[in-house]
């Protein structure tokens, strides 16, 4: 066989063909964004792009447009370590989370690397090429290409950003209002005046009554099960007052490392001493609503604090609206809709002009994504994640899932510090795939996302899983992970770094 006719040559003769990167990130999101800014400054040698399928960056920041939309983490500690979060407001409002990420996008040059309307639909690996082949398709043309990669970074969340979770309810058709998911917010919409039953009871829900409450007629929150609720200021006064001595930037990382500490007290103390956290959380309730008001049937959920993630309410919002008479809160089920509300298990009805359902997200990791290893397709529910950072069995492949329990960029931080060590490792050692795989394929293992929220429920078979050791055990703990992924080391005998035939044909 000629060298230009063997397989070799023909595979650097299809590559020729198509654009080759260092590392694809996969979502232009607060994740994404932030892989990219440490590839710039950690690995400036490094080829990357970011595709993003929709025609924004922003990820969920741009895509929800509900009325109140906001953090439910303060932004000392959801906004990333290399940049101070500036604004007076430590729990912010969409439009300056979007203007903050947009803002770190452009200061660090990552703007020009984004490529917006590229959905990617699947990629294949080749163990022999040490390469991604990623297949994408253009959202506003529909026109359909290739590239290559040596890495791929999933960005992208765990959520699927073209449809949220509605169950189905009987007799919902023959409704006579309006019906909206927080998800696909109509920009149209008026409802001034009217009468809004919002159903649901988690963090969006919270957030969407308060914010209707202030021009509609009256807002109902019709729940199912409760939810643990907890006001925290809006503006962090401490913060604020650190940032005015000591400057923006020392005074946001003494401000972040206050925060983080406090998180961490709260989530432990909830965890450890469980019946002492309701009747504290009760007790706040209590205070925060009118007298006489029937707490234990609307805000004492029958599980304990952090089995689910608590609902935070900037200065008491939602009990001031309570309070005032414009909004309030209804624990039933729903037996159907009616052409004028709901009508409910109980038999009670509920006169609505608006219905919102604020019933939660799909699930979806890594934005459905279709991977294959040599031909073999991957199935996301037999592979374990490898420091909650890597799938076993998939080469070259890292995604982004920050913190269930505190802020989710904490973690997408040590993740990005972790994954440039991790290729700076591979040049040095002249590698180029690292395949993580489990020395113990008995070990016991559980769901990735180990946490009780419906959502999160509805989609565990389709997700990784985690072990019972590390380094297949997903932290949830800040200081953990900065012992694990910051200060650890890159090398692990789970780890399996390589040199590709290809790479070893180049280098002989």
């Amino acid at each position: 066989m000629s060298p230009t006719s063997s397989p070799a040559a023909a595979g650097a003769a299809a590559d020729s063909a198509v654009e080759h990167l260092d590392v694809l990130v996969v979502g232009a999101g607060i994740s994404g964004i932030g892989v990219a800014r440490y590839l710039k400054t950690e690995l400036p040698a490094k080829s990357f792009a970011v595709l993003e399928g929709r025609g924004a960056s922003g990820g969920t920041w741009d895509l929800f447009r509900y009325p109140g939309i906001r953090s439910d983490s303060d932004l000392h500690t959801f906004g990333y370590e290399f940049k101070p979060w500036r604004d007076r407001q430590s729990i912010a409002d969409a439009p300056r989370i979007l203007a903050y990420l947009r803002q770190t996008a452009a200061e660090n040059g990552i703007d020009a690397h984004i490529r917006y309307h590229h959905q990617v639909l699947g990629a294949s690996w080749s163990t022999d090429r040490a390469r991604w082949t990623v297949e994408v398709e253009r959202t506003d043309t529909g026109e359909r290409t290739t590239l290559t990669c040596g890495w791929l970074f999933s960005a992208g969340g765990y959520y699927r950003y073209d449809e949220g979770h509605t169950p189905h309810f009987e007799g919902r058709e023959q409704f006579r209002g309006t019906i909206v998911h927080p998800q696909h917010w109509p920009a149209e919409l008026d409802y001034a005046g009217k009468r809004v039953v919002v159903i649901g009871s988690g963090a969006t829900a919270v957030t969407v009554v308060p914010a209707m409450a202030a021009t509609a007629g009256h807002v109902t929150m019709l729940q199912r099960t409760p939810s643990y609720v907890m006001p925290v200021p809006r503006k962090d006064v401490i913060a604020n007052a650190l940032k005015l001595l000591l400057g923006p930037r020392r005074g946001y990382a003494l401000t972040r490392r206050k925060n983080i500490a406090q998180q961490r007290l709260v989530w432990s103390f909830c965890r450890k001493h469980p019946k002492a956290a309701r009747r504290l959380i009760r007790w706040v309730n209590s205070r925060m609503l009118p007298a006489g008001y029937p707490v234990d049937e609307h805000f004492n959920p029958p599980y304990d604090p952090w089995d689910q993630r608590l609902c935070a309410v900037p200065d008491g919002d939602l009990f001031r609206a309570i309070r005032a008479g414009r909004a309030s809160v209804v624990t039933d089920r729903i037996a159907g809709f009616t052409e004028t509300g709901l009508r409910l298990e109980s038999g009670r009805e509920l006169a609505a002009d608006v219905v919102v359902t604020a019933t939660g997200l799909n699930v979806q990791a890594f934005g459905g994504l279709r991977l294959t290893v040599d031909g073999r397709e991957v199935r996301l529910a037999d592979t374990l994640a490898y420091k909650g950072m890597m799938l076993s069995g998939v080469p070259n492949f890292a995604f982004a899932i920050g913190y269930t329990n505190s802020s989710w960029t904490l973690k997408i931080g040590l993740l990005c510090e972790h994954f440039c060590r991790l290729l700076a490792h591979l040049d040095a050692h002249g590698h180029d795939t690292c395949r993580p795989e489990p020395a113990d394929p008995d070990m016991p293992t559980r769901p990735f996302l180990d946490f009780g929220a419906g959502y999160v429920r509805r989609a565990v078979d389709s997700l990784p899983r985690q072990g019972d050791r590390m380094p297949w055990l997903t932290s949830m703990d800040y200081r953990d992970d900065v012992r694990l992924l910051r200060s650890g080391t890159v090398a692990d005998p789970e780890l399996h770094c390589s040199r590709s035939a290809d790479r070893a044909r180049v280098d002989v």
